[in-house]
């Protein structure tokens, strides 16, 4: 990855396009505060600084931990960008007017859905929610079309859900901007009374639906793809499928992992090289081949067997309107789930 992302540099004559435009003198560093984990980004990171020559100091942390902790800084804060998991976080950061925002020229490289609609941040990969199930255990015709049918008799003590993972209360987040806190607190407490099963994070679950030890479990689509990378095999000869729910059910939310230039950097042509480089064809790909994420920029293949993103019946849901995390924990607490 490292060679073709220092061609791509190599063609911009060494210096970014942000750096030309911004006029300013590159002082060939910058911090990041990543809500990402170190395993999942070093390897993008440590391409750019060997091929930019831009010294990254990374702070790491989960992404609600990292928002609050810039909310709490304010514009005393030393991170140059935020780098975090989902959009929800991004959404509370920009809530408080700490990006200085982007230029439209990096905003459209992104489908319109997966970037903020004022410009404050941009998603850098996409990550469906689906519901994974074990082949054995539940017949294609029996697959619900909703996540609500979840609380149906039928699913009693079947499906794994893990209620303290970002990315299931980044979609319940969702869920209450789409239906409504009534409607999200009736699903949470319908999957506690249907004898949900709890697991600590989304690999267990596939995990333990691909052993039969559960029938189906709420997720996000790439870890399905980890799990057989684990085990040195195919998707294909895995147990444990993905089931895309159809129809615009909140079940299929396509959350983003996305980054925002701190206002302290402003135009900070150090900061915009890195969100050039995120948003580069090698880093692009890195993600679609090495955590099986979606690309969000055109050209870039998402991993084998992956239906097209833009295939996708998604909810129609500003991702930025995902912010209010602590009232989703709250709820999930009040279900007993957590």
């Amino acid at each position: 990855m490292g060679t073709l992302l220092a061609l791509s540099l190599a063609a911009c004559g060494g210096e970014s396009e942000g750096a030309q435009l911004a006029g300013q003198v590159s002082d060939k560093k910058i911090t990041v505060y990543s809500g990402r984990s170190e395993s999942l980004v070093k390897p993008v990171l440590d391409d750019f600084q060997e091929a930019s020559g831009i010294t990254i100091e990374v702070r790491y942390g989960e992404t609600a931990a990292m928002a609050a902790q810039l909310q709490e800084e304010g514009r005393r804060t030393p991170a140059d960008v935020f780098l975090a998991q989902d959009a929800g976080a991004l959404g509370a950061v920009a809530g408080e007017d700490l990006f200085a925002g982007l230029p439209d020229e990096v905003l459209d490289k992104v489908p319109a859905a997966y970037r903020d609609e004022g410009g404050e941040w941009v998603g850098v990969t996409g990550r469906s929610r689906t519901m994974v199930y074990n082949v054995d255990q539940v017949a294609e015709e029996d697959l619900p079309a909703s996540v609500f049918d979840l609380t149906e008799p039928q699913w009693k003590g079947k499906v794994g859900v893990a209620p303290t993972n970002g990315s299931f209360q980044a979609f319940v987040t969702a869920m209450r901007v789409e239906h409504g806190d009534k409607r999200t607190q009736e699903l949470l407490d319908g999957l506690r009374a249907n004898d949900a099963q709890i697991r600590e994070g989304n690999g267990p679950i596939v995990a333990d639906v691909d052993k039969g030890r559960l029938a189906a479990g709420l997720v996000n689509h790439y870890y399905v793809y980890e799990l057989a990378k684990e085990e040195g095999t195919s998707v294909d000869a895995l147990k444990a499928k993905n089931h895309f729910f159809p129809n615009g059910d909140i079940g299929a939310l396509v959350n983003v992992s996305g980054i925002g230039v701190l206002k302290g950097a402003g135009d900070d042509p150090d900061a915009r090289a890195f969100v050039d480089h995120l948003l580069g064809m090698p880093a692009q790909t890195y993600f679609a081949q090495e955590t099986y994420e979606y690309p969000l920029v055109a050209g870039v293949a998402s991993a084998p067997g992956l239906p097209k993103l833009s295939s996708l019946n998604t909810p129609d849901i500003d991702l930025g309107d995902l912010d209010d995390l602590q009232t989703t924990i709250e709820m999930i607490k009040e279900s007993g789930l957590a």
